[in-house]
């Protein structure tokens, strides 16, 4: 009988697709993560189908939109009812664990998740803070409510837990999330990767206004602190003799606007924001390929379960796209649904309003309660400086951009409402599920930028 296929899935939060050398990017040194992508497959129309942290950890757990799984924005506790990727490994003989950021446990972004069902099936090891940023003083819980403080810079420390895990599990399949919270800001790292990014040569994408150097390099040397923290995990896992029985796979929740088109963050339908890397590793992978399919949030995890044999619900959003990693025909979606269904916190503050979507191989459309936004051409406009939306000549284009849009939205019952109606959802669920600066809120106060911070 064959020998399960380990699970280790590493992702990074707010670290966009463009920022790998592999990617095409030669001002970013990612040599651990260019070798992953030599080793196996890498998606290059990898969407962050709801590109902000909660939501998108949400979706990536369970294989089915924040309309199915109720995660509409961050810092609301997921429901109880959602299976998730932790149980379905565990519920097929996979020893579980958990590592990093996790920002599914509520409003308490320091509190305690204790063990049962709020782990969501990761009950064999689990080091795990809600959501902290603070990477030079920060800390994790495991079995008790007492915080662990880490000494040193986070990603290295959570790199370190996650190699004992690896360690003590070599005899039994396992199943390893590990959640860095780098390269989100804020834009720190220890003074050796620091060092290696002049801000006065690193080179800006042609859609920035302003001087965003400093802020991209420190960038970088985030991300390239990060590929030495994966190059660790990886040779952990070829030392241990465990490379031919595990599949890696990289990738990242979204991406960072990082000035281009005058933004910041994320929760934007721009490139920066919801191209996300995808490099995966493992049994019948065809070294050094890659494949254009779309790729969406919520088929990463029915993916991960067709390429590693683990069952699954029958009722994921999601599509096995695991025949396209394989480089063998198979599904081929026409487009992925992307979008921002409550815009609270940075998109908020920045005025960008909530907006529905799709992102097909070509194009991006985005519309808001008002009607059109956004229309580019990505293979002609790759840094989307010129919107189509009311050019005369795009209008046959947009009809059938919009017809995308709305199969996706009926598919989910999606009614595009605007955001009091999720947060009435939110707040119904009472304090232990949504955070302080939303009870109470309403949508006018919303529209004028009030909340409770």
């Amino acid at each position: 009988m064959a020998r399960p296929i380990n699970l280790l899935f590493i992702f990074a939060d707010q670290m966009r697709g463009q920022a790998m050398g592999c990617a095409g990017n030669p001002a970013v040194s990612t040599p651990n993560l260019d070798r992953l992508a030599a080793q196996g497959v890498r998606a290059t129309n990898a969407i962050s189908s709801y590109p902000v942290c909660g939501p998108y950890r949400a979706s990536l757990l369970t294989g089915n939109h924040v309309f199915r799984n109720g995660m509409y924005f961050n810092d609301i506790l997921l429901p109880e009812h959602n299976r998730c990727v932790g149980s379905m490994f565990s519920d097929a003989g996979y020893a579980t664990g958990y590592v990093g950021k996790w920002h599914l446990d509520g409003p308490n972004r320091w509190g305690f998740t204790p063990p049962g069902w709020r782990r969501r099936g990761f009950d064999d090891a689990w080091a795990v803070c809600n959501c902290d940023h603070n990477y030079f003083n920060a800390f994790y819980y495991t079995d008790s409510p007492e915080p662990i403080e880490i000494d040193g810079y986070e990603p290295d420390h959570h790199t370190d837990l996650a190699m004992e895990f690896i360690r003590a599990r070599r005899q039994d399949p396992f199943c390893l999330f590990v959640s860095y919270g780098t390269p989100h800001n804020p834009l720190v790292a220890p003074e050796e990767w620091i060092g290696r990014y002049d801000p006065t040569q690193v080179p800006q994408r042609p859609n920035i206004e302003g001087n965003h150097r400093a802020d991209i390099a420190a960038y970088y040397a985030m991300i390239s602190n990060l590929d030495w923290n994966v190059g660790r995990l990886l040779q952990q896992i070829d030392a241990i003799g465990l490379r031919e029985d595990t599949l890696v796979v990289f990738t990242s929740d979204h991406g960072d606007m990082l000035g281009s088109q005058g933004q910041e963050r994320k929760q934007r339908p721009w490139e920066e924001s919801i191209l996300v890397p995808f490099i995966a590793r493992g049994p019948d992978l065809p070294a050094g390929s890659r494949t254009d399919a779309l790729l969406s949030t919520v088929d990463v995890l029915p993916t991960v379960l067709g390429l590693t044999g683990v069952s699954g619900p029958d009722d994921m959003d999601g599509i096995d796209l695991s025949m396209r990693l394989r480089g063998e025909e198979g599904p081929d979606p026409e487009s992925t649904y992307i979008m921002d269904v409550c815009a609270a916190g940075e998109a908020l503050h920045a005025g960008v309003p909530e907006w529905r979507g799709v992102r097909t191989k070509t194009h991006t459309y985005a519309a808001t309660h008002d009607g059109g936004w956004l229309l580019y051409d990505n293979e002609r406009d790759p840094y989307q400086r010129h919107n189509l939306i009311d050019h005369p000549g795009s209008r046959e284009l947009r009809a059938s951009l919009e017809a995308m849009v709305d199969r996706h939205r009926a598919a989910l019952q999606d009614e595009f409402r605007e955001a009091a109606y999720y947060l009435e959802i939110a707040q119904r669920a009472g304090p232990k599920a949504c955070p302080s600066r939303l009870e109470g809120v309403t949508m006018d106060d919303l529209r004028k930028g009030v909340t409770n911070e």
